[in-house]
């Protein structure tokens, strides 16, 4: 999950909360945060309000997000139980989510990287 993080354009990996939590910014606007010693190992990831409450119903590995606004952000457990396509999936989902609220000059630069064509 880190991996696909660090994946998408102009992310970065920072640790304000703390040497144990690492928080994955796109132009210093979180989008994902984990605490890789915590178990059971989770990634917190923001999410449309409707499709998160959708993925809770569906999947147990996705619950309201642990020390987040829970309407906005879910933490999604990281059991082997979710197939590796909708995690990346969910990753992508957050970023973009992250990328729509940023300024346009920004967000124009950084989705040019993302899609180019």
């Amino acid at each position: 999950m880190i991996e696909c993080c660090m994946s998408l354009p102009e992310v970065e990996e920072t640790i304000p909360f703390g040497p144990d939590v690492l928080v994955y910014k796109v132009a210093g606007k979180m989008f994902a945060a984990t605490d890789p010693q915590r178990v059971p190992i989770g990634m917190n990831l923001k999410c449309d309000p409707d499709r998160a409450l959708d993925l809770r119903d569906q999947y147990d590995a996705v619950q309201p997000g642990w020390h987040m606004n829970k309407r906005h952000w879910n933490t999604v457990g990281l059991n082997g139980t979710l197939p590796d396509a909708l995690l990346h999936d969910l990753v992508e989902h957050s970023y973009r989510l992250v990328l729509a609220g940023l300024k346009k000059d920004v967000r124009k630069r950084i989705e040019a990287r993302l899609d180019p064509s």
